[in-house]
């Protein structure tokens, strides 16, 4: 397969996300709604920054705002004197976490009687903004948040447990809300799409409230992968397959993939999802979309008809600077140790070495993730 091809899956993943941007999706969903200004807005995520651009004018620059996100995404825009912006910790939650989940609680709580709230919500929330129950600590937080990653748990069962020591999530970022209405615009990393996992539940309403409320899901994976089907038909590149099934360990995931495209037509293979990976005791630097990407070109070793792309949507993978990778019949023989790597959760180093590393830089949103193959003849 030439360097055509993998521009070719580039350019197809570049529509995806050019699709579910948070100010294209924040912006689409407010010009098709008669929603009434708010008095007061909150916008927290890895998409937090764009969500926000997404909205009128008038609203950004005088409305009071409360805006926390991942470090170095603010990007380059100016913000007026009527917003407060913060960067903090993902995916391990750090001191700027806790400031920044207090902030927002005495933000919500002030506003009065009357209030109209829109609050902006995309994956990572989880670990940019806490505030934790009595007899919880900081050390406590950052223990739980290492071992869900490490033994590979899928996000209900990380939600379920930061849920539990958390003042912030599962409807209680909005507990203390006085005003008349809340709405809700979310870009979803979560299977299923629901606001009571996105975020761990931050935009959740709480169990019993004194205003209405209302919420719109107005970007998600089946979006961008739609999206990207679309562009590829206009190509004449005929769609086999796009399923949102990437739900298991990384090594599943591929065994179940590989098979897939190894035995099937020639064409485009689209899937979707958010693998788990099981770190060893001293994880070298990767994602699970390069460890997927890894283990995937294991099976397709000395093939010439399979090019593939595993990225993540909204731009990093793990601890490292790259989106995830590309891969096709040399990639796991093209340096030695991949093996190893792979063993020591150093995907991204090794592939960074190959020179298969696929880097985005922030791209504005979060749908989890996407893996595409192209296959052709051989």
């Amino acid at each position: 397969m030439t360097i055509a091809h993998r521009n070719t899956l580039l350019n197809l993943f570049r529509t995806a996300v050019s699709s579910v941007k948070g100010d294209i999706s924040v912006r689409n969903w407010v010009s098709r709604h008669d929603v009434k200004p708010p008095t007061h807005i909150v916008a927290v995520g890895k998409a937090a920054t764009a969500m926000f651009e997404g909205l009128p004018n008038d609203w950004r620059n005088t409305t009071p705002t409360y805006l926390a996100t991942k470090t170095d995404h603010l990007g380059n825009g100016e913000f007026g004197s009527n917003v407060e912006a913060f960067e903090t910790s993902h995916p391990i939650p750090d001191q700027s976490s806790l400031k920044a989940g207090k902030g927002l609680l005495d933000f919500v709580a002030g506003c009065p009687t009357g209030s109209r709230l829109m609050m902006l919500v995309s994956g990572g929330a989880s670990s940019l903004v806490e505030h934790l129950k009595p007899g919880v600590s900081s050390a406590d937080l950052v223990a739980l948040t290492k071992a869900a990653l490490a033994e590979g748990a899928d996000i209900g069962e990380i939600n379920q447990r930061r849920q539990a020591i958390s003042a912030v999530k599962g409807g209680g970022a909005l507990a203390s809300f006085k005003g008349q209405h809340v709405d809700v615009l979310a870009i979803s990393d979560v299977a299923g799409d629901s606001i009571s996992v996105i975020g761990s539940g931050i935009g959740a309403p709480p169990e019993h409230t004194g205003f209405t409320y209302k919420c719109s899901v107005v970007a998600s994976n089946v979006v961008a992968r739609d999206a990207m089907v679309q562009a590829a038909n206009s190509l004449g590149i005929k769609t086999i397959t796009n399923q949102e099934n990437m739900y298991a360990d990384v090594l599943e995931v591929a065994a179940r993939i590989a098979q897939e495209i190894m035995e099937g037509p020639e064409g485009l293979y689209v899937y979707g999802g958010e693998p788990t990976v099981v770190l060893p005791k001293n994880p070298g630097r990767g994602g699970r979309n390069q460890a997927l990407a890894l283990e995937l070109a294991r099976y397709i070793i000395g093939r010439n008809d399979i090019v593939g792309l595993v990225a993540g949507t909204d731009g990093t993978d793990g601890p490292t600077h790259a989106a995830g990778a590309f891969l096709d019949g040399v990639t796991y023989k093209k340096m030695p140790g991949a093996e190893k790597a792979q063993k020591r959760a150093g995907s991204g180093e090794h592939l960074s070495r190959t020179g298969d590393a696929v880097i985005t830089g922030p791209t504005g949103t979060n749908v989890m993730d996407l893996a595409i193959f192209l296959k052709k003849p051989s």
